[in-house]
């Protein structure tokens, strides 16, 4: 162990030497309020681009669901100069490629580009950004296919349904509560007014942060930031988020019926967002539980005793109170009751007598591993440091995270243990074989 942990540290070692520092990191902010982190970085005659807007699911309300993931759609399908479709075929002909993501909190855009074709990729954006067409029928064409998503990602997914009816137990105030692609009714009547709004709101510059990473020069970066973007118009804050989920003071439960072939378990407890000084022992909790087939639970409950198919454990960096989970498939011959009691059990252990030194050994080294394997590619660059900036607060804290990753003792793990895997506010999902039919 101590030649493993040992090669470990000189691997990590030679990464930090060569990996990014915080003085790396340059940043400014246009006059309309979009702020801009860039990293030059010329090992590669590339670049990308990171458009992080703050607007997800979380800034909807009822009536309105799923517009967040709506405009990720929208934002593809043409403005004023580059028309429908045209945004692809542009960025392609360019030597570009593209994608984007929709959360509970943020909306993501990224593009990869030669770094030899980055006015074309400042021109796209500025584009779309300042004069998105939200033509009705392209309106009527592109929710046709959210909700044609919608409907195949239930029935495709036995997970999406149960971790939705999870979620929506657990969170009965606040916005988390209804899934990030919306309700099908809402989704079926948007109506031009709410579009408008909705994107004059959040798509607006001061609402927007840019990561930009790879061969060019911050001052390159400014001219065109200044050219494409500045000139588009800051729009009023948009309205925070004031809603509070109410303290959980017992455990609640669903169960749902599906066609599958052994019952499937997600139980969720209550957990901190990113910015809580419990988040890194809880993320290190959480590959200790499931992280590889040495972890907990995988030897406990699909090697030892066979109780379960698959078992993970989710819990990811939120603006808001989240929730930590844990998701198995139950093996056949087990009883879903069983599997969810070895769960328990298992994290009784955790709560009483703690974890190894090994084994928290184990997942630190992997943990900075992954971390600073992220930082080696102008991708990981622009994403974490996206990342670290919107749900941490600074993207400073990113040069922090291993330190604070380090600094977690076994007596952390069993605190946050107890103090956060409790059955009062705990929330139990399962799904079933469907017997009706």
């Amino acid at each position: 162990m101590k030649r493993i942990f040992l090669l470990l540290t000189v691997f990590v070692t030679g990464l930090t030497q060569a990996q990014l520092k915080v003085n790396d990191v340059q940043s400014f902010t246009l006059k309309n309020g979009m702020k801009f982190l860039v990293v030059e970085d010329f090992s590669i005659p590339n670049a990308n681009m990171y458009l992080f807007y703050k607007v997800g699911s979380r800034n909807e309300y009822q009536g309105i669901t799923g517009l967040s993931h709506f405009f990720e759609h929208m934002m593809f399908n043409g403005a004023k100069k580059y028309g429908p479709k045209e945004f692809d075929r542009v960025m392609e002909l360019n030597g570009g490629a593209n994608n984007a993501y929709t959360r509970e909190d943020i909306t993501a855009y990224t593009n990869w580009f030669p770094a030899s074709s980055a006015e074309v990729m400042f021109d796209l954006e500025g584009d779309r950004i300042s004069s998105l067409s939200i033509d009705p029928k392209m309106v009527e064409s592109e929710r046709g296919v959210v909700i044609s998503e919608r409907s195949t990602g239930l029935e495709n997914s036995p997970w999406n349904g149960l971790m939705q009816g999870v979620s929506g137990q657990a969170f009965q105030e606040h916005p988390y509560h209804w899934p990030v692609i919306g309700y099908l009714d809402d989704m079926k009547n948007w109506k031009q007014a709410d579009l408008e709004r909705y994107f004059k709101t959040y798509y607006a510059p001061n609402n927007c942060l840019v990561v930009v990473s790879g061969a060019m020069k911050l001052a390159e970066v400014k001219r065109l930031a200044e050219k494409y973007l500045e000139p588009i118009p800051a729009q009023a804050a948009p309205p925070a988020v004031h809603i509070v989920e109410p303290e959980q003071t017992g455990e609640r439960r669903i169960e749902m019926q599906k066609d599958v072939t052994t019952p499937y378990l997600y139980i969720a407890w209550k957990a901190p967002n990113a910015m809580d000084a419990d988040y890194y022992a809880l993320s290190l909790l959480n590959d200790i539980l499931t992280g590889g087939r040495s972890s907990r639970l995988y030897k406990s409950l699909v090697d030892e005793k066979q109780a379960a198919t698959t078992v993970f454990a989710s819990y990811n960096e939120s603006l808001d109170p989240t929730l930590f989970g844990i998701a198995a498939v139950t093996a056949r011959g087990t009883d879903v009751a069983n599997l969810e009691n070895v769960i328990y059990t298992e994290l009784e252990k955790i709560k009483k007598e703690g974890i190894t030194a090994a084994e928290l050994e184990k997942v630190k080294n992997a943990k900075l591993i992954e971390f600073y394997g992220q930082v080696e590619t102008i991708n990981g660059k622009s994403n974490n440091l996206g990342t670290y900036e919107i749900f941490f607060g600074d993207y400073k804290k990113m040069f922090e995270a291993p330190a604070a990753y380090n600094k977690v003792s076994m007596d952390d793990i069993k605190r946050v243990a107890n103090k956060y895997f409790n059955k009062t506010t705990r929330t139990v999902g399962v799904l079933k074989a469907n017997t009706d039919k």
